[in-house]
């Protein structure tokens, strides 16, 4: 095929002996050239016009849409492309620029609000709506709608029924709970009719892969269903089953998520679900009870079983990505788990922290058996194609994640990098697991990081660094380098820091007294232990960590100084703000997810007062460094700029680093690293009795702006916990 014109997204079916792609070579020289489908297949002279806007099938006003990949279903006798409203053409005549009224306009019967949709603007231009040509006849089938955009297909897109899922009724509702609502439909592929199978589920779904069933969490029932698509009653699939299938570690005020699934047996007979230490093999059509098969063992040595699909694409040790909007259309359904293969679970100690895997089969009643148990973390195997080899890296504190060999027994495995040999060169560290109890009694843990030849007769500074629950992290290597927004742990330990990191747990409506509950008796077990200085204890977070360290010193002064990067300080006008990255309501934030409030403003009013450090401001005696930068797209910087002002009008030791034109998180490398140095200096005058910057003494005048960084060191030095 040849002419003057634009060819794009070219695809190969399984085989090779298939190639579609997208051009408007017919077109080319009109004002708003369209688009066609083509395809070649093996033997012919030139490739053929499969569809275009005209062509039946083919909704009246769409048109082919350049935004869309073309897929073959997995035998070639299908092939897939998006179509889209063909848009109206541009006005012949331009409006001069002294015309031009450039404005928003916020509706509040909008279903997304108007920063959600600016944000999502060149998406929902590009966004293309799945279309079907069997290629048997030629004939076109329309599959997604605007009101149902996205169908997937059932066996690698050889079924004869696909699963749309859509949200667009319930768009409004984003903006302040949490997860979202849809409705589910079966759509029939040789005709494109639907029918509505659920109904306002607060809960996505999916289709197994022979398309026999749906199934789907259920958050408020605790319990995984599931629906033959003919019909006929939901499922409940674990209801029966005498162990919780929700995230026990759940603590936010919305309903909980699964634990997650394995995917499914051959010809759809079971389905494979994960409570928090086995795996299920649960019956879609309930006739068999359903049948733990890794036989207890997870549960009774408190493990942590998951099954890895090692022939699965994606990059060493991440799962496979996902496609946007404008993309391709994949048609690979998820794995299917053959009844007879063995399968490769990674395991992980819930105790110790340690990791592995085990070998185990779906039917049988044999145990688990162990391959290899280390005090290391494994990244996800990746199968040869062709050989039993794996490869995958492993990791500890002090070991780099170097890429490792070996066959699937994991003896004698060999390393194939050696990627960071500098290491030896530094004093590097240590890694330990630690317990305490919080003030109302929930046993906790922490990582506790020491450096190396750590003598116990010492009296050592220690910062404090937390966000949520870390100590299923023991193993992660922590390279040096300066991070966006936090401390770098191996660069502290290195210098002489001990570093504590614990876990937290919330209570709704209570966020930043949960924070103080479980962080200050870790801290002073750790103080107990008779090797840190009390008068040299900091704390750094950034966010959600950073709004908990702004709480946390309006309520105890056992900190000699704190960083808060990027805190709410105020939530009663946080409540109403935007999230600019995104375009959404922060609401949504508060009553149902991160925040944890439990409720909107109006109903939880004295708990956003109570949880704002604003409002307790005049309690502040620490010293307070904060990062929070004006292209911030998750906290509005403002929040920031309300604690500053606060500690600032009563004379508290308060400093802010805005970098122009950052966001949340440092993205510039030159910015990353004078954030590490600045908060180097920071806590090195008030924890180490170093010298003040000339930043912190006599700050950087704007007339000074770009010419003087104010670095260097003026000689004033702290005594121990100068900031008390």
């Amino acid at each position: 095929m040849v002419g003057k014109g634009v060819y794009k997204n070219l695809a190969f079916d399984d085989e090779g002996n298939q190639v579609a792609f997208l051009s408007n070579r017919d077109e080319f020289e009109s004002d708003q050239p369209a688009f066609a489908l083509y395809r070649w297949k093996s033997g012919e002279a030139q490739a053929t016009e499969i569809a275009n806007g005209s062509t039946r099938g083919v909704p009246a006003g769409w048109w082919v849409s350049e935004n869309g990949t073309p897929s073959f279903s997995k035998n070639g006798t299908r092939l897939f492309f998006g179509t889209a409203p063909r848009p109206a053409p541009d006005p012949e005549e331009e409006v001069p620029e002294w015309e031009k009224v450039v404005l928003d306009v916020w509706n509040w019967k909008d279903p997304l609000l108007q920063p959600n949709q600016l944000v999502q603007r060149q998406q929902d231009l590009r966004r293309t709506y799945r279309a079907m040509v069997d290629l048997d006849d030629n004939r076109v089938v329309q599959l997604a709608t605007i009101n149902m955009p996205t169908v997937t297909v059932a066996d690698s897109g050889d079924g004869d029924i696909g699963l749309a899922v859509t949200n667009v009724p319930y768009l409004q509702r984003v903006s302040w709970d949490s997860p979202g609502y849809n409705d589910v439909y079966v759509v029939d592929v040789n005709t494109g009719r639907a029918r509505m199978v659920l109904e306002d589920i607060q809960a996505s779904a999916r289709l197994s892969p022979g398309g026999k069933y749906i199934t789907w969490w259920d958050g408020h029932k605790r319990a995984w269903f599931a629906k033959g698509i003919d019909g006929g009653e939901a499922m409940n699939l674990t209801g029966g089953i005498p162990y919780p299938f929700y995230n026990e570690l759940h603590d936010r005020p919305m309903i909980p998520g699964s634990n997650g699934s394995a995917g499914w047996t051959q010809d759809d007979e079971r389905f494979l679900v994960y409570d928090k230490h086995d795996i299920w093999a649960v019956d879609p059509a309930g006739r068999d009870a359903p049948r733990n098969i890794t036989e207890g063992v997870g549960r009774r040595e408190n493990l942590r079983f998951r099954y890895v699909a090692l022939d699965r694409a994606g990059g060493l040790g991440f799962g496979g990505g996902g496609g946007g909007g404008g993309g391709g259309f994949g048609n690979r359904a998820q794995d299917v788990i053959e009844d007879g293969d063995d399968l490769v679970l990674s395991a992980f100690d819930l105790e110790s922290k340690s990791s592995g895997f085990y070998r185990d089969r779906v039917r049988g009643d044999r145990e688990p058996r162990r391959i290899v148990m280390e005090p290391l973390r494994f990244g996800t195997p990746q199968k040869a194609k062709d050989a039993d080899v794996v490869i995958f890296t492993r990791e500890s504190f002090r070991e780099f994640p170097d890429v490792w060999a070996s066959d699937l027994s994991f003896v004698d495995a060999q390393r194939l990098s050696h990627a960071n040999p500098q290491q030896d060169d530094y004093d590097w560290g240590s890694a330990e697991l630690v317990d305490w109890t919080s003030t109302d009694g929930l046993p906790l843990q922490g990582l506790l990081y020491k450096p190396d030849n750590f003598d116990p007769n010492r009296k050592y500074p220690m910062m404090v660094y937390y966000y949520e629950k870390n100590s299923d992290q023991l193993h992660a290597h922590r390279a040096p380098s300066p991070g966006s927004s936090s401390i770098n742990i191996s660069f502290y330990v290195s210098r002489g820091y001990i570093v504590f990191i614990p876990d937290i747990f919330y209570r709704d409506g209570y966020p930043g007294e949960s924070a103080l509950n479980c962080l200050v008796p870790g801290v002073l077990s750790i103080i107990a232990q008779g090797y840190i200085d009390p008068d040299r204890v900091g704390a750094q977070g950034h966010s959600w960590g950073g709004y908990q360290n702004a709480y946390l010193v309006t309520r105890t002064n056992i900190f000699a100084a704190v960083e808060a990067g990027a805190p709410v300080s105020n939530m009663t006008s946080a409540y109403g703000g935007i999230r600019w990255q995104s375009g959404r309501s922060r609401a949504m934030q508060y009553e149902k997810t991160q925040s944890r409030m439990g409720g909107s403003l109006w109903e939880a009013r004295p708990r956003y007062i109570e949880n704002s450090p604003i409002f307790w401001a005049d309690k502040v005696e620490t010293p307070v460094l904060m990062m929070h930068n004006d292209e911030d797209g998750a906290v509005p910087w403002y929040q920031g700029i309300e604690f500053f002002v606060a500690l600032r009008r009563l004379h508290q030791p308060v400093w802010m680093l805005n970098y122009n034109g950052e966001a949340h998180g440092l993205r510039k490398y030159q910015n990353r690293k004078d954030f590490a140095v600045r908060m180097q200096q920071f806590f090195d005058h008030y924890l180490m009795g170093a010298p003040a910057p000339v930043w912190m003494e006599e700050g950087i005048p704007a007339v000074k702006k770009g010419k003087d960084l104010g670095l260097r060191l003026v000689r004033k030095a702290t005594t121990s916990g100068g900031g008390r």
